[in-house]
């Protein structure tokens, strides 16, 4: 079992420090549900501060790297270096109405050879604060939870698989579309999922 590069560490490192942020201000979110203000001013606040965090960690290893982050958007860093691509809140809308299910990502992409744009992701990071859970994966090492090593299922028959998807909410997506997707699938699996953050159902 490969053990965690210099920068996943880095990466791990950031995501644990900002995680510890998210945790304490998501035990506010119970009292803040039951204010007249509401919790959403409140969430934002708790987006950017992970944020501002992992950025800080990130750009302390790395200062001549570049950014694309959620709150902030891209920073350019030194021409022909990577940079980080940074979702310090994963799952806001179960966050912001309690439900204890987000994550932290961050990725890191080379630019082209040929400088015409970015190429591929090379390493990731998710993080579940909850549940203090890292999964990783590196370009030719495979993917992981914390040390254990992890593997596509064995099963081969869609009527014996779980299915994670999205759902189209307040103007994102088009429902009818969703809808006649969901109806030719929903039959022929084992059941279908809508966790509320992308990367820990990839995970």
């Amino acid at each position: 079992m490969p053990a965690l590069s210099g920068l996943m560490s880095v990466m791990e490192k950031a995501a644990r420090k900002a995680g510890s942020k998210l945790r304490r201000d998501f035990s506010e979110i119970e009292q803040l549900q039951v204010s007249m203000k509401g919790p959403a001013d409140f969430v934002t606040k708790a987006d950017q501060k992970a944020e501002d965090t992992i950025f800080r960690e990130l750009e302390n290893a790395r200062p001549d790297w570049g950014f694309l982050m959620e709150e902030t958007g891209e920073i350019a860093g030194k021409e022909g270096k990577p940079r980080f691509i940074v979702d310090p809140l994963d799952g806001t809308s179960n966050f912001l109405h309690g439900i204890p299910h987000f994550a932290i990502s961050i990725a890191v992409q080379d630019p082209k050879p040929d400088g015409s744009g970015w190429g591929d992701l090379y390493m990731g990071l998710v993080y579940n604060p909850i549940t203090d859970e890292s999964f990783w994966a590196e370009r030719g090492k495979g993917a992981f939870l914390g040390h254990k090593r992890l593997r596509v299922s064995a099963r081969r028959k869609l009527s014996e698989a779980l299915v994670a998807t999205g759902v189209p909410f307040k103007g994102h997506g088009d429902i009818e579309e969703w809808g006649k997707i969901y109806a030719a699938i929903a039959p022929e699996v084992a059941g279908i999922r809508r966790f509320g953050a992308a990367s820990l159902d990839l995970a």
